[in-house]
């Protein structure tokens, strides 16, 4: 059967947020679209007090689609046609609520229900209604045979199980876990505008509870995550958005005044804005994406701290149609990934990666970094980072970078945070902690 797209509704009408959030589930799983991209259009068809309703269902779904999707395979007779994957969606919607929220059942099955009048598909409330007091009724019984197949107890893709426990026999279920849950907010201070002691002082006057990061020196993690606007000083550039483990690259850099360096693959502009929070002297800074419009998100959050760098939308792995021939001194090379250390932030990443991707992006984070050490000076430093927690994506390409290039010498990483592999560091997701993050740091000899 040829695969049809999501349900689509007028743009203009409003919708419940669970009717939006099956929406966003269809279009994750039927488009491979992302919930980054998908959310912000539905959110504005929700009641604003409605919205944080929308982003917890449409995470809650793809975080544990897996196991949701196991019990809808128990209690429906057949499966729904491809043209009704809406109401296969909502169903998830409901289930979701019944099994992870605390909302009351009666309200859970009444509202899943009437998401079905709104998509016009009366004939489905009976069908839902029946299904959704079925699992309820059968619930032990059901997960209890549902949690025998390890994709559905732990959540997760069967490849991606598999990687999991051959790279990490000893750590594999932490990570599960880890994923399951939801990644805290994390702020960086801008120190150009205040101290994080000072910082925190202002949020302690608030009344916002929050506490320093244990790994990175500018870090604040918010024991509850708040609206931007609600935090005092951020308007005015005092802080940004950036989990602890992102916020380690400007310090690995080992950055001076007077130095050029790139970011490659910079956008949305985190790092670029910790680069040049961390030393404002610096004779240059280049900010390279090949996607203009993820560019213009490095140009906002530029412009909100008020910091200047050279923006260039460019295709790093291709340095002829960049580069100007002047080496840099300082290199970040933050290369496209699986984003496997990111999946409590991202759950869709469970739906839309797929196993045969990780070979595909290996070869292009060893395109890149090969194009990038071009332009690194000699005695220049590029630190090679990723948001995924797979060897091939990391360990596996500096050592064969650092075996098949004579000029390229591995810098150990001496750090209390992560793990120290054969090349490079290693963090793993750390509930109420950092994200999973790589970094290696090499040295360009002057042989």
């Amino acid at each position: 059967m040829a695969k049809q797209p999501a349900p689509k509704t007028s743009p203009s009408s409003s919708l419940s947020p669970r009717v939006a959030a099956a929406l966003a589930a269809c279009r994750v799983l039927q488009d491979g679209e992302s919930l980054s991209t998908i959310l912000p259009s539905l959110a504005g068809r929700v009641s604003p007090v409605d919205r944080g309703l929308l982003q917890e269902l449409s995470f809650g779904v793809c975080r544990f689609q897996p196991r949701l999707q196991a019990i809808t395979r128990e209690l429906l007779k057949s499966p729904f046609k491809a043209k009704d994957q809406d109401i296969h969606c909502l169903l998830l919607v409901g289930l979701y609520q019944l099994l992870y929220l605390d909302t009351p059942a009666h309200a859970a099955i009444h509202e899943t229900v009437e998401g079905a009048r709104s998509l016009k598909k009366p004939w489905a409330t009976g069908v839902l209604n029946g299904v959704l007091r079925n699992f309820l009724r059968q619930k032990e019984a059901l997960l209890e045979k549902v949690d025998q197949s390890d994709a559905a107890r732990y959540s997760h893709p069967n490849w991606l199980l598999k990687r999991l426990r051959q790279a990490w026999p000893q750590h594999w279920q932490q990570i599960v876990q880890a994923n399951n849950g939801r990644g805290p907010m994390t702020l960086r201070v801008n120190s150009l505008r205040t101290s994080r002691e000072a910082f925190l002082g202002r949020l302690q006057e608030a009344g916002i509870e929050a506490s320093p990061t244990p790994y990175s020196s500018l870090g604040v993690q918010l024991a509850q995550p708040l609206d931007v606007s609600r935090i005092p000083g951020f308007g005015e550039g005092h802080c940004s958005v950036q989990d602890e483990a992102a916020q380690l690259c400007a310090q690995l850099l080992e950055l001076a005044p007077g130095q050029r360096v790139l970011d490659a693959c910079a956008a949305p502009g985190g790092k670029t804005c910790a680069i040049l929070e961390t030393e404002p002297a610096l004779a240059s800074l280049w900010a390279i994406d090949q996607d203009p419009a993820r560019l213009a998100r490095v140009e906002e959050n530029l412009a909100r701290l008020e910091l200047h760098c050279e923006l260039r939308a460019a295709d790093v792995g291709n340095a002829e149609s960049w580069w100007d021939g002047v080496p840099f001194d300082r290199i970040l090379l933050d290369v496209p990934c699986s984003a496997t250390g990111v999946i409590r932030r991202h759950p869709d990443i469970k739906l839309l990666r797929r196993n045969e991707d990780i070979p595909a992006l290996a070869n292009t984070q060893a395109r890149l970094l090969r194009e990038c050490w071009k332009t690194l000076k000699a005695g220049g430093v590029l630190l090679y980072a990723t948001c995924s927690i797979l060897p091939d994506e990391n360990v596996r390409i500096i050592e064969h970078f650092v075996a098949e290039q004579a000029d390229a010498q591995l810098d150990s990483i001496d750090a209390p945070w992560g793990l120290a592999m054969t090349a490079g560091r290693q963090l793993l997701p750390k509930e109420q902690g950092h994200d999973g993050f790589f970094y290696a740091r090499l040295r360009k000899t002057s042989g």
